[in-house]
């Protein structure tokens, strides 16, 4: 059945009977091909019924869908056209883990940070309104999770002045994003869910009392009539309507029928509607429910019947910084932890296991995160929040203002630093070294190695009349590099013979580094290798030792615009020390997803390329082409279709 769905209008004349069959082929293919490449499978499995019924009412790309998060759009992959790509799955050549603009007109809004598709969804309305546009509808799958981000707020309180879009929100109630929903609309939802039972009441109730003879239809009529009292009683859904939503639900998200029929009430109603939705994350797949923790959110490479991991990665950088911020809890009771919806994925859960009443999930929220960490400073604690690298964009404001304006003594921990890869541009971890460089009183560390983490996340937990900050990337952790020596603060990691080049490098590009010093010393060039562990600010001693070279260069894993090389370069201005510093790092682009491997060697930051840099700069003093300008289009533009 799924070999013949080319396009979603091949799902329109399918009887029960296929639809049912078809779903179950979409789940078994899901778990075949999502266990070889890694990706999203729990949620995907759970909105699997929830897709083919929007396919079946809507008409895409007419009609525009937008997933928030787009990790749960594997299903509308698959049922626009997509099957194939799905053997590269988040690969070079192979389909993007999220909505992809460049891969299909069905896709619109590229979007994996959450709590964004509503935004998007009022705009897209709006502008089909006032275009007279007035035959397209839009869909927005919003997850529960989702809803716990404050813009998701920001949101539904302008869409629900709007009477004239055609606007069709769903939110996705599985009770998840990682981890269980966190927060007061968590419990909101779950007293909603519990009231199916009274859908299920007053169908059996209009069915006994049609059979009563003269006064059944009328007393019907009036128990229809209460509903709206009746459930306000049981569940105040009432919090929507007041928004001046019209509220549909609950409704049974693994029901093809029940949804399409609700889904038709909401299209033809011709306002925003909200339509809420039960599913099961990871359903019809045991190992995934059997993962009460995150019901396979996100996997490796599993073996596809068990969903255990067919190799045994060696210890992770997160799994470093978990175990060092046990040890210092234990240590010290005024520590604590915060993170955003993703407890396990940061490392945190061994740190609530160890100390429940002094961890924080405040749901997919980094802004209150944020700023709730400098009350907790005030207060007289050391918070630790931990997130990945990119989302801690979306705090700049409350970590510029509220965090390091009041010299908080706060540590964020950032993982996914760098180049990550497999999930596309917006979770490379890349733009945290340029963004933190300009935030007064903040201490930034980029270790190279286990031992490294261990030791600045100590010395930042130290720090408690500013804000500090430690980055890694994602995977295995490099082997320890131990410093020759330790010349105020700075590690040197590798001497040359002469003072032809200092090489400084940032964090875990330690080991490519010296690499490149040995090959650069084989063609008779001088390169010291140093490590100033601490990027922010950057010791005051790398002046004077820079005076001894020809050329300093800087290699790091972040952009190059505004990074370290940046502000190496100023340090040496305000010295007047008129050295030439060349930049190796990533160019001003998006990244499309690939294997971190692969980016970094289209980028030229492997050891061959920065041998030969070494040895071209130490000669001439320019620079041969390091690959800045990646083998695809710098202007995202090119490859990015506009809505209509």
């Amino acid at each position: 059945m799924l070999n013949q769905i080319k396009s979603p209008a091949d799902l329109k004349s399918l009887t029960p009977e296929q639809i049912q069959q078809l779903a179950s082929e979409i789940r078994a293919f899901l778990i075949e091909k999502v266990s070889k490449s890694g990706g999203h499978l729990g949620p995907n499995l759970g909105v699997v019924e929830l897709t083919i019924a929007i396919h079946r009412v809507f008409d895409s790309p007419k009609d525009v869908m937008v997933f928030d998060t787009g990790h749960q759009s594997y299903v509308h992959k698959l049922l626009t056209g997509r099957m194939n790509g799905f053997d590269k799955l988040r690969q070079r050549g192979g389909l993007a883990g999220y909505p992809n603009r460049s891969e299909s007109e069905h896709d619109v809004v590229e979007n994996s940070h959450a709590s964004t598709a509503l935004s998007w969804s009022d705009g897209i309305a709006k502008g089909f309104a006032l275009t007279d546009q007035t035959d397209r509808s839009v869909v927005c799958v919003v997850g529960d999770g989702a809803l716990t981000g404050g813009m998701s707020w920001e949101a539904l309180n302008n869409i629900s002045s709007s009477t004239n879009e055609k606007l069709v929100i769903i939110v996705n109630d599985n009770e998840r994003s990682y981890s269980p929903t966190i927060g007061g609309l968590a419990t909101y939802l779950s007293t909603l869910r519990a009231t199916s039972g009274y859908e299920k009441f007053l169908e059996w109730g209009k069915g006994v009392l049609e059979r009563t003879p003269v006064v059944g239809h009328p007393i019907y009529e009036t128990l229809h009539g209460m509903k709206k009292g009746i459930k306000d009683i049981v569940a105040p859904q009432g919090m929507f309507e007041d928004l001046g939503l019209k509220y549909l639900g609950p409704v049974d998200g693994h029901d093809v029928s029940a949804m399409e029929k609700t889904l038709k009430l909401a299209k033809d109603f011709g306002q925003p509607v909200l339509v809420h939705v039960i599913t099961e994350k990871g359903r019809g797949h045991a190992p995934a429910l059997n993962d009460e923790a995150e019901k396979f959110h996100a996997v490796g490479v599993v073996d596809a019947e068990t969903g255990q991991p067919l190799s045994k990665a060696g210890k992770s950088w997160t799994s470093v910084f978990s175990d060092e911020l046990v040890k210092i809890g234990a240590e010290r009771n005024d520590v604590v932890a915060i993170t955003a919806a993703m407890m396990g994925p940061t490392g945190l859960d061994k740190f609530e296991k160890a100390f429940p009443d002094r961890t924080f999930d405040v749901g997919i929220a980094e802004q209150h995160a944020t700023t709730a960490a400098a009350g907790m400073a005030f207060a007289g604690l050391h918070p630790v929040v931990a997130v990945y690298s990119t989302f801690l964009n979306r705090a700049f404001d409350q970590l510029l203002l509220d965090v390091a304006l009041h010299k908080a003594g706060v540590t964020f921990v950032l993982d996914r630093a760098g180049v990550t890869g497999d999930d596309g541009p917006s979770h490379n971890g890349m733009w945290d070294l340029a963004l933190t460089g300009i935030v007064p009183t903040l201490h930034v560390a980029a270790p190279r190695d286990g031992e490294r983490v261990r030791e600045t996340l100590r010395e930042a937990v130290e720090i408690s009349d500013a804000p500090s900050l430690i980055r890694f990337p994602k995977g295995v952790v490099n082997p320890d590099i131990p410093a020759f020596e330790r010349r105020d603060g700075i590690d040197v990691l590798y001497r040359g013979e002469s003072a032809d080049v200092l090489l400084v490098s940032i964090g875990a590009f330690a080991s490519i580094a010296v690499e490149a010093a040995a090959g650069a010393y084989r063609e008779g060039v001088g390169v010291t290798v140093i490590d100033p562990r601490w990027v922010k600010p950057l010791p005051k001693s790398l002046v004077t030792m820079a005076q001894r070279y020809k050329n300093v260069v800087v290699l790091e894993d972040g952009i190059k615009h505004g990074g370290i090389a940046s502000t190496v370069s100023e340090l040496f201005r305000e010295a007047h020390l008129n050295i030439p510093v060349h930049s190796i790092g990533i160019p001003l682009t998006f990244l499309e997803h690939s294997k971190r491997s692969e980016i970094l060697e289209d980028l030229g930051i492997t050891v061959q390329n920065i041998t030969r840099s070494l040895v071209a700069w130490n000669s001439s003093g320019i620079g041969i082409d390091l690959k800045e300008e990646m083998q695809r289009p710098l202007d995202e533009n090119e490859r990015r279709t506009p809505l209509r």
